[in-house]
C-alpha cells in the first residue's frame, strides 16, 4: 500500500509542474501592455504621462499581491487560482470592451481600476504556483523557479505571436485572449496543482534534475520556435495555423514526465516481490527495548530544550524559518528588496513603454521588440535557475552574485539604447530581458533560502512590491515626464516624439540605478556567503553519505 501511494504520488508532483507551467505560460499578460497602449491612447486622447499612469495602475494591482501571500496559507491552491483567473476575466474584459468600441471610453480612473484588477490577477496565480512547487521541490528550487519563471518569460511572446498569427496583431482579439486563455487554463490547473510530499533521498533527487533537464529542453524548443515564428517573413495564414497547432503541442508535450514516471514506477511495483520471512525482521526485539530506553531520553532532552528556547528566545539566523516581522527587521531583508527594485523596476519601465521607444526611434511595429523580451527574458530565467543551483552544488557561490552580474550587464544596456546607434533597440531588449529574467529566476529562490518557507508566500508577495514601485518611479514618473518634457502636442489631445533625445535620458538614470543595485547585490553575496558554504557542506555530506550507504 505504501509503494502504491508512492508511485502515485510521484507522477502527481510532475503533473503538478506541469499544469503549474501551462499556468506561468499564460501569467505574463502583465508585460503585453505594449501590444495594445498606443490603442488606449488614440482612442482616449491621453498624453504619454497619462499613458504612463495606466500602466502604473496595472503595476500597482501587483501591490495587493499581499493578499494572495496571506491567502496562501489559509486558502486551497485550487480557490486562490480561480479568484485569479476570474479578477483577469472582468479586468482584461473591460479593457477589451474599450479597445473593440463595444462600449465608449471609460472615465480615467474606472480603467485605472480595470488594469489594477488585470495586473491582481496574475499574483494570485503566481502565488498559488510558486509557494507550491517550491515546497514539492525544496531541494531544486533554482531550477524550479528557473522553469517557471522562464514560462512566464515566454507568455508574453507567446500571446503576441498567436495574436499575430490568428488575428494579425489586432488590439482588440489580444484582450480577449488575455481575458479568456487564462481563465481556461486555470480551470484545468485546479485538479492537478496541489502539495506532494519532497524528495526525501539524494537518489530521488538527482531523478529531478534528469527531468528538470528534459522540461529544460522543451522550454528551449518552444522559446527557439517562437523566435524562429518573429523572424519568418510573409507568413501566409495556412503557415501561421501551422505555427499555433505546433506551439499548443509543444506546451502540452511535458506531459510524457508524469505519464513515463507513473509507467516506470508501476513496472518496479510489478517487478517486486514478496520479500522471505527472514528478511521482514530487521532487529531483534532487545534492540527495540535499547531504542525505546534512547527514545525517551531524546524525549527528556526535547523537554529541556524546549523550557530553555522559552525562557531565551533568541532571533533566528539567515538560513532560518523567519516570520514576517522577523524577516523586515533583518538588513539583508532591504538590501535584497532595494536591489531587486533597481532591476525589475528599471526592466519594467521599458516593457512598458517599448511601444513609444520602437516609435520615437522610428519602428513602425514594435511587437518584434516585445517577443525579443519575453523570449531572451525566459532565457535569462531558466539558465540563471540552473546555473547558480549548480554552482551552490559544486562551491557554495552565493546566489546574489548572478544578480549582481545581471545588474552591470543592464546598465550597459541601457547606455547603447541611450546612445541609439543602429541595431541599439535590437540589442537592448534582448539585455532587458535575459537581464529582468535573471533578477526574477534569482530572488524567488534566494527569499527562500534566507528566510524559510513557512511564509515564503507572503514575503515573495512583499519583494513583488517592487513591481508596481519600480513601474511608479522608472515609468510613471521618471519616463513619463521627461518623455512629454521632449514630445510636442498633437491634434484632439495627446502628444508625440520622435529622436534619440525622448528617452536618451531617461537610460542613463537608469543605468545609474542598475550601478547601485549591483553594489548592494555584491554586499548581499558577501553577507550569505557561509548560507551558501553550509548548503554546500549540507549537501556534499549528504551526498557522500547516500554512496557510502550504497557500497
Amino acid at each position: 500500500m505504501g509503494f502504491d501511494a508512492s508511485y502515485t504520488a510521484t507522477a502527481a508532483k510532475w503533473l503538478a509542474l506541469v499544469t503549474a507551467v501551462w499556468v506561468q505560460a499564460i501569467s505574463g499578460n502583465n508585460y503585453t501592455f505594449s501590444n495594445y497602449s498606443d490603442a488606449l491612447k488614440t482612442l482616449m486622447n491621453l498624453t504619454q504621462l497619462q499613458l504612463n499612469n495606466l500602466s502604473v495602475a496595472k503595476d500597482v494591482g501587483k501591490a495587493f499581491g499581499l493578499l494572495a501571500g496571506l491567502a496562501s496559507d489559509r486558502i486551497p491552491t485550487p480557490v486562490i487560482l480561480l479568484i485569479g483567473s476570474i479578477e483577469g476575466l472582468v479586468g482584461y474584459g473591460a479593457q477589451w470592451l474599450v479597445v473593440s468600441e463595444k462600449v465608449k471610453p471609460l472615465a480615467y480612473w474606472q480603467m485605472c481600476i480595470f488594469l489594477c484588477m488585470g495586473g491582481n490577477s496574475t499574483t494570485w496565480m503566481n502565488t498559488a504556483v510558486l509557494v507550491t512547487c517550491i515546497r514539492n521541490f525544496r531541494r531544486n528550487r533554482g531550477p524550479v523557479s528557473g522553469i517557471l519563471k522562464g514560462y512566464v518569460g515566454l507568455s508574453t511572446a507567446i500571446f503576441t505571436d498567436l495574436c499575430t498569427a490568428l488575428f494579425n496583431d489586432n488590439s482588440s482579439s489580444f484582450l480577449i485572449m488575455l481575458a479568456t486563455v487564462p481563465l481556461a487554463v486555470c480551470l484545468i490547473a485546479v485538479f492537478f496543482l496541489r502539495e506532494t510530499p519532497p524528495a526525501a533521498t539524494a537518489a530521488e533527487e538527482e531523478e529531478e534534475t534528469k527531468y528538470f533537464n528534459v522540461f529544460n529542453v522543451v522550454a528551449v524548443v518552444v522559446a527557439l520556435y517562437l523566435l524562429g515564428y518573429d523572424f519568418f517573413p510573409n507568413k501566409s495564414k495556412a503557415f501561421s495555423l501551422t505555427f499555433s497547432t505546433i506551439l499548443i503541442v509543444l506546451l502540452a508535450s511535458p506531459l510524457a514526465i508524469p505519464v513515463y514516471s507513473y509507467i516506470k514506477s508501476w513496472n518496479l511495483r510489478l517487478l517486486k516481490t514478496e520479500p522471505d520471512v527472514e528478511e521482514q525482521v530487521v532487529e531483534p526485539l532487545l534492540a527495540s527495548e535499547e531504542t525505546a530506553a534512547e527514545n525517551k531520553k531524546e524525549e527528556e532532552a526535547a523537554e529541556e530544550s524546549a523550557v530553555a528556547m522559552v525562557e531565551v528566545k533568541r532571533r533566528p539566523n539567515l538560513g532560518e524559518e523567519h516570520t514576517i516581522s522577523e524577516a523586515l527587521k533583518t538588513v539583508d531583508f532591504w538590501i535584497l528588496f532595494v536591489s531587486f527594485l533597481c532591476g525589475v523596476g528599471t526592466g519594467l519601465a521599458v516593457m512598458n513603454n517599448m511601444g513609444q521607444i520602437g516609435l520615437a526611434l522610428g519602428y513602425a511595429d514594435v511587437s518584434i521588440f516585445v517577443s525579443l523580451t519575453s523570449i531572451w527574458g525566459f532565457f535569462g530565467r531558466i539558465i540563471s535557475g540552473s546555473v547558480s543551483e549548480y554552482f551552490i552544488k559544486k562551491a557554495g557561490t552565493p546566489r546574489p552574485l548572478w544578480n549582481a552580474a545581471s545588474q552591470i550587464i543592464m546598465a550597459v544596456g541601457y547606455i547603447l539604447m541611450a546612445l541609439a546607434v543602429p541595431g541599439s533597440l535590437y540589442i537592448g531588449s534582448i539585455v532587458v530581458g535575459i537581464c529582468y529574467g535573471v533578477r526574477l529566476a534569482i530572488t524567488v529562490p534566494t527569499a527562500s533560502e534566507l528566510f524559510g518557507l513557512k511564509y515564503y508566500g507572503l514575503i515573495y508577495n512583499i519583494l513583488v512590491l517592487n513591481l508596481p514601485l519600480g513601474s511608479f518611479l522608472f515609468s510613471g514618473l521618471l519616463a513619463g515626464y521627461l518623455y512629454d518634457a521632449q514630445a510636442t502636442p498633437t491634434p484632439g489631445g495627446g502628444n508625440t516624439c520622435v529622436g534619440a533625445h525622448c528617452y536618451g535620458l531617461v537610460f542613463i538614470i537608469m543605468s545609474i540605478a542598475c550601478l547601485v543595485g549591483f553594489c548592494l547585490d555584491i554586499v548581499l553575496s558577501v553577507r550569505t556567503k557561509k548560507i551558501y558554504t553550509k548548503i554546500y557542506g549540507n549537501r556534499k555530506s549528504k551526498k557522500s553519505l547516500a554512496g557510502s550507504g550504497n557500497q
